[in-house]
């Protein structure tokens, strides 16, 4: 029974992953999926999915009561709830939880990403336990059941006790064997995620909603391809400075737009924290396009070839669309970075653009 409820349990899962990888899109312009996240569970409602429950008859048989009721009293009337009932159906949400693995992989197979290959640097070594030996002694939650019966086997065949008519195989105390571990130094590929967004006057409430939803997105995908990650977040108006992930998304707008401080400090929190010999480094940058000058587009070009470019792995830009931005730095970087392998960039307009952004910034693979 323990087994066929399992099977169950694997079906409805299934099913219920269906529904999202069919509703991906809707998620990802409603903003429906981050709406609770746990630890390593994020809850998600899905419509048109319905858990096995009971169903019980209408209470009209003969059957044995207690108590002072009358025959033929209603049971537990309530004279609040008078009225006519409504003839719509009602909008019935199943919220399931989903583990974060498994949502990226969701995330990968509807969009068709390829893993990411680490660029082969380590910057972990963490100790696990490995069941890699067998030994003699051992609690019998370990006890390993194909070699245990190979060896009773053998000792009854070479022993004459084996009976072909009857197979019956008779395990000895020194028979049983049980899986022993041993503790293995295993390299963990990490990296980090740097995110960068203008927060000047023309980034408005709209715009950030864009940048979470997406920055949502890029941590569930590269946390799937990596054992470790980490995300540090930097805000810019014409100055830059690094904050936590709350003042990031929360940030009240004001001022001008210096694109190049961010850059600056980007490196500066690289040579200070991430050798990229060892970590694999990713650069996510969220503006309107409205920078200072045209020489400070230009000198964001000239750190990005000589300082960013050669020590990561890729380096998004998102331009998210505003009514007060010029909107031409993408332009900027389209004209003197079209040959950098790994530097990606994408518009946002709305929020039926972020579907189409993180499989351009992922397609890649890098």
């Amino acid at each position: 029974m323990v087994l066929k409820i399992e099977k169950d349990h694997q079906r409805f899962r299934q099913i219920v992953k269906g529904k999202i990888r069919d509703d991906l899109r809707k998620f990802l312009t409603r903003g429906e999926l981050i709406g609770k996240e746990g630890k390593q569970l994020i809850s998600i409602p899905v419509r048109g999915v319905d858990l096995p429950h009971f169903r019980y008859g209408d209470n009209n048989d003969s059957g044995v009561g207690q108590g002072d009721a009358q025959p033929g009293q209603q049971v537990d009337s309530d004279e609040g709830g008078a009225g006519m009932g409504g003839d719509e159906p009602g909008r019935h949400l199943l919220e399931v939880e989903v583990s974060l693995e498994e949502l990226a992989d969701i995330l990968g197979e509807e969009l068709q990403l390829p893993r990411i290959e680490p660029r082969g640097r380590h910057s972990l070594a963490s100790t696990k336990d490995r069941y890699s030996s067998i030994r003699q002694t051992g609690p019998e939650s370990l006890r390993h059941f194909k070699r245990t019966f190979r060896r009773a086997l053998r000792r009854m065949i070479m022993s004459g006790a084996y009976d072909a008519a009857n197979p019956r195989i008779v395990f000895e105390r020194r028979d049983k064997v049980y899986r022993s571990w041993k503790p293995v130094r295993m390299p963990h590929s990490n990296a980090v995620i740097v995110y960068m967004m203008d927060v000047s006057g023309s980034m408005g409430h709209e715009q950030k909603e864009l940048v979470r939803l997406e920055a949502f997105w890029i941590d569930a995908w590269l946390r799937r391809n990596y054992d470790g990650i980490e995300s540090r977040y930097i805000v810019h108006d014409v100055n830059a400075k690094e904050v936590d992930r709350e003042t990031f998304f929360r940030l009240r707008e004001d001022g001008g737009t210096k694109i190049s401080s961010a850059f600056r400090t980007c490196r500066e929190l690289l040579d200070r924290r991430y050798d990229p010999n060892e970590w694999n480094i990713y650069l996510f940058h969220f503006s309107d396009g409205d920078n200072s000058s045209e020489s400070d587009s230009r000198e964001c070009c000239r750190m990005l070839r000589e300082r960013l470019l050669p020590d990561c792995n890729q380096f998004g830009y998102c331009q998210v669309a505003s009514a007060y931005g010029s909107g031409n730095f993408i332009n900027v970087l389209r004209e003197h970075l079209a040959d950098a392998p790994n530097m990606v960039t994408t518009r946002v307009n709305t929020k039926d653009d972020i579907y189409d952004s993180i499989k351009a910034f992922f397609a890649p693979g890098r």
